[in-house]
Parts: structure tokens; C-alpha cells; sequence
């Protein structure tokens, strides 16, 4: 789920697609951080620029059960996310600026159908394992503590 189209999206669409298109492999590894989901502990690389969250979590094979994707915004909006040229499934998070998760969303390998958010005040994504959120029993409403900051 590894483009990311917010509120200026043409910009960012323009990057994603320049990105998908010469990416031939995934992204090293991104900065770590910790973050406590809902009392759970995982351990997640941050994508803060444009290029890190074009290319998210693209080509890659494998990923721990606590282990994720924060995805930072450049402004709180509306965004969108697909999965092309990723190849394992996804459960994603969109995160308001107070650290509650809004919405979730379960992504197939490599499906190209966008999954915009239903709310405009989206602050952070977080990509998980597929099907993450519903083994630890978190929803809409659950609290993320740890985030950093948006702009």
C-alpha cells in the first residue's frame, strides 16, 4: 500500500508514479520507531518523505508480526493508498493527529485499486501484517501512542 496520495495528491500522485516506475526493488530499510497500539508494542519504520511513502513497503517478501510501516503526512487531509508491487498482504491504519485510529483496511498483494480514507483528518498511516489489527482485537477508536509529530 506503498503510494500515498493526500490533499495535493497531483504533486505526490506525479512522485509515486516516477517511483513505481523506476523501483526495481525495495527501499532499504527506514529509521525505527516504537509505538504502543492500543497496549500492544511494535516496531515501525517511518516514511516521512515523498519518496520513503511513494515507495513504502514495495518488493518486499517479508514482515515480523509486530513489525510496520508509519507512514507521515506533510499535512493533515485525505489520503489514499494502493498496493502495486507490493506482495504481501496489508492491514492499514489511518491515524488522526491525536493518535486515534479512524479506519482499517485490509490491502491484497499487488491490487492497484486505490483505498482513499472515508475522513479528511488524517495525520498518519500505519501498514501492518494483513489481517494484524483484527488478531489483536484493535478498531476504529483505539489509541496510538508515539507518534511523532505532523507538520
Amino acid at each position: 500500500m506503498n503510494r500515498i496520495f493526500q490533499t495535493g495528491w497531483i504533486a505526490l500522485l506525479g512522485a509515486a508514479l516516477t517511483v513505481s516506475a523506476f523501483a526495481k526493488g525495495p527501499q532499504p530499510k527506514l529509521p525505527v520507531i516504537t509505538l504502543d497500539v492500543a497496549g500492544i508494542s511494535v516496531e515501525a519504520e517511518v516514511a516521512d518523505t515523498e519518496e520513503t511513502r511513494a515507495t513504502g513497503m514495495m518488493f518486499r517478501t517479508t514482515m515480523g508480526e509486530n513489525e510496520g510501516m508509519l507512514f507521515v503526512m506533510n499535512e493533515v487531509g485525505s489520503v489514499s493508498f494502493w498496493m502495486k508491487n507490493t506482495l504481501i498482504p496489508l492491514s492499514i491504519a489511518y491515524i488522526n493527529q491525536s493518535g486515534i485510529i479512524l479506519e482499517i483496511h485490509e490491502m491484497e498483494p499487488e491490487n492497484e485499486d486505490f483505498v482513499a480514507s472515508r475522513f479528511s483528518t488524517i495525520a498518519h498511516a500505519l501498514e501492518m501484517p494483513g489481517g494484524w489489527f483484527r488478531r489483536q482485537g484493535i478498531k476504529p477508536g483505539a489509541k496510538i501512542s508515539g507518534l511523532p509529530a505532523t507538520p
